[in-house]
């Protein structure tokens, strides 16, 4: 910016305040739009969220007695095998 007048350089200076003021201003509505849309997804999905963990609480605790009960199956078919070998066969 060589050879620039004082009133050139404050009209230079005013452009650029003008165009951060308007860049000011649709950042703030795109965000006051961001927030708005982001209330309304956890409004709509926070009882789903709720429910999701609670069933995959559920799950895991559906998948701990699973093993537990198929260790005392396993124990059991390994007495019986002890006592009859083929009836544990069969049972297998």
């Amino acid at each position: 910016m060589v050879g620039l007048s004082g009133l050139e350089k404050f009209s230079h200076l005013e452009d650029k305040i003008y165009r951060t003021i308007e860049l000011t201003k649709t950042l703030r509505q795109e965000k006051e739009s961001l927030e708005k849309e982001l209330s309304l997804m956890r409004r709509n999905r926070g009882p789903e969220t709720y429910e999701h963990l609670r069933l995959e609480k559920q799950v895991e605790s559906l998948h701990v007695e699973r093993d537990i009960i198929r260790a005392k199956v396993e124990a059991m078919l390994d007495a019986v095998a002890a006592l009859d070998p083929e009836m544990a066969e069969e049972l297998r």
